[in-house]
């Protein structure tokens, strides 16, 4: 493996590297998030409840995410990462093909913790090639573009889950019964087997700045420099936890809210909210990398983390407002603003981390935060609304209240966390010798 060139390249490569990981990412969100869609027709077959399946979209999912990051984290940082994504996409293609054969609670939540394993291989291997082929403002935008997958997966889960719900019909094979959701999510896994081969056209990018360092540091030395870095690492980790809430909560119910509260169709959901997440949300993921790298120019070093401190006051007005409005047309609208907020600090994010962690420690580091992060968000965050519609808001119709109170607190705890971060990822960077 090509070690320490100086700097990375500049190349219409660099940008098809994007664009591959991109691919992957966003079928690795509509692997994960069709089941939104689908929540009464998965119900009702498998006869579960709210909470349940929350735990589906969620726990089940983020369990196993969260535990084999860390140690896919450390292979990121050793071996060929071009390979260890191209298995992970293979992987959590099939286990999203298993869920079409689920046919109890059980075996549904087994499936999607094997999406979970397959998934966990992508954002620590993508981060740390990206930071090899990007820096500074350009590292932000890189990887602003490629956080978009996170609104580009959901909406084509949306339209793709709402037009096959509408035109399929249950299926008796040699092999079994299906229900149409069933044979939606058979049909959405059959890309990611083509994906997995285009990574594998990918060259494994020359590491920088591993000043001759062949192998990774050992866990403990991670964790040591995270500690030394506490103020920096940790508020960061907690304000983007608080963040993750407020987005995977409200994103995981907001179909169901158009459904329940509005009486809209799938289809409607699917041609209302699916357009809205791809455009606001792509839009907002590209705006926050631009604006950061704009706030950079101006000589603000901390605007990787200034970003999510104004994502989450922008956002929060509106995802309080959102789901308490009489109409579905304004309650789409107000949506779409938040969408759009709420998209911005991504790319920032995990720039920000590559930038104060040594090359040799990146996939470990982005592990970490991607542990918390996805615990926090797609592990707690659905159940959290859940819980609060089922004990708190009279059930089935108090979701939308359950989406304003979970999201607005949370919004509200990650701009504190966040602004109280500013001072400690400064004096990290100085450790580091960024000095714009």
């Amino acid at each position: 493996m090509i070690e320490d060139s100086a700097r990375p390249p500049r190349s219409l490569y660099a940008w098809y590297v994007v664009a591959v990981l991109i691919l992957a990412y966003t079928l690795s969100y509509v692997d994960r998030s069709i089941l939104t869609l689908m929540v009464a027709p998965i119900r009702a077959s498998l006869h579960i409840s709210d909470v349940q399946l929350s735990l589906l979209h969620g726990l089940a999912f983020a369990i196993f995410y969260t535990i084999m990051g860390i140690p896919i984290g450390r292979l990121v940082d050793q071996r060929r990462r071009t390979g260890i994504v191209a298995v992970g996409v293979g992987l959590w293609s099939l286990a999203t093909a298993a869920c079409g054969f689920a046919g109890s609670f059980a075996t549904m939540f087994a499936a999607r913790i094997g999406v979970g394993v397959g998934e966990a291989a992508l954002s620590p291997a993508a981060y740390s090639m990206l930071a090899d082929q990007f820096e500074g403002k350009r590292l932000v935008r890189a990887l602003s573009f490629y956080q978009s997958a996170i609104y580009l997966g959901p909406a084509i889960a949306t339209l793709a889950g709402g037009v096959l719900l509408g035109h399929l019909t249950p299926l008796d094979t040699a092999i079994g019964h299906f229900e149409p959701w069933q044979l939606v999510f058979i049909l959405v896994s059959l890309p990611g087997l083509a994906v997995a081969l285009l990574v594998l056209t990918l060259r494994e990018p020359a590491r920088r700045g591993t000043g001759g360092q062949a192998d990774a540091p050992p866990f403990r030395a991670v964790l040591r420099r995270v500690a030394d870095h506490k103020g920096a690492y940790g508020l960061l980790i907690l304000g983007l936890c608080f963040q993750s809430v407020m987005w995977n909560g409200a994103a995981a119910w907001i179909p169901t809210h158009f459904m329940r509260s509005y009486g809209w169709t799938p289809n409607q959901v699917a041609w209302g909210y699916g357009p809205a997440i791809a455009i606001a949300g792509t839009c907002g993921g590209v705006f926050g990398g631009w604006l950061a790298g704009r706030m950079r120019d101006k000589g603000l070093r901390d605007a990787n983390i200034r970003i999510g401190v104004i994502a989450a006051l922008t956002a929060l007005p509106f995802i309080v407002a959102a789901p308490l409005m009489p109409t579905a047309e304004s309650s789409l609208a107000l949506v779409a603003c938040f969408l759009f907020c709420g998209a911005m600090p991504y790319g920032g994010a995990a720039a920000a981390f590559q930038e104060i962690t040594p090359n040799r420690m990146r996939g470990q580091v982005s592990a970490i935060y991607l542990f918390w992060l996805n615990l926090a968000g797609i592990g707690l965050g659905s159940t959290i609304v859940a819980l609060a519609t089922q004990h708190l808001f009279g059930g089935d119709l108090g979701v939308g209240r359950a989406i304003a109170t979970v999201a607005g607190l949370s919004a509200s705890l990650s701009a504190v966390t966040l602004m109280l971060c500013l001072a400690p990822y400064r004096r990290a960077m100085d450790r580091a010798g960024i000095l714009k």
